[in-house]
């Protein structure tokens, strides 16, 4: 029997990586996660296949702009070994990494952005404890059970 298939919301600043930045790669490592619980979701918790929403965070209208899934299993984000990289990390070693990623694949756009604001009017529905709606939550990788990925993709 078939593991169960799992689903995710990530976020992403559209200025540094976009939905449409995706479409056009494929498949990219999504890099630069430095918060241990949003890491150990990638690591300990994502499977090839898992359903992922895309995120947009800090711009204008922030919302779920796309479907994409997970393409690999987690391995040590590079970025944590280089100098002159804005996630630089020496704390961690090629023998001890510390920040690990998965390949992210495109699958579709949404034909329209679901705004926060949208999501938020859900909030009974989705659970308080919901982080995209939770007070404080600041998130960018989390868990989205099969119900909620159901009702947030409803609103499309």
């Amino acid at each position: 029997m078939s593991p169960r298939k799992r689903y995710w919301l990530m976020k992403s600043e559209p200025d540094a990586f976009s939905i449409d930045d995706l479409q056009r790669v494929g498949t990219e490592p999504w890099n630069g996660v430095r918060n241990y619980q949003a890491r150990n979701f990638m690591r300990d918790g994502m499977k090839v296949g898992d359903g992922v929403l895309f995120y947009h965070s800090n711009t204008a209208v922030p919302g779920i702009v796309g479907v994409a899934s997970v393409a690999s299993p987690a391995y040590p984000d590079e970025t944590q070994f280089d100098r002159k990289s804005h996630y630089f990390d020496p704390k961690a070693t090629r023998e001890q990494p510390r920040w690990f990623l998965v390949d992210v694949k495109f699958e579709r756009k949404l034909e329209r952005t679901i705004p926060l604001e949208e999501i938020k009017q859900h909030a009974d529905e989705l659970g308080e404890a919901f982080p995209l709606v939770a007070r404080g939550s600041r998130l960018s990788v989390f868990p989205v059970t099969a119900a909620q990925w159901k009702l947030l993709l409803s609103l499309e």
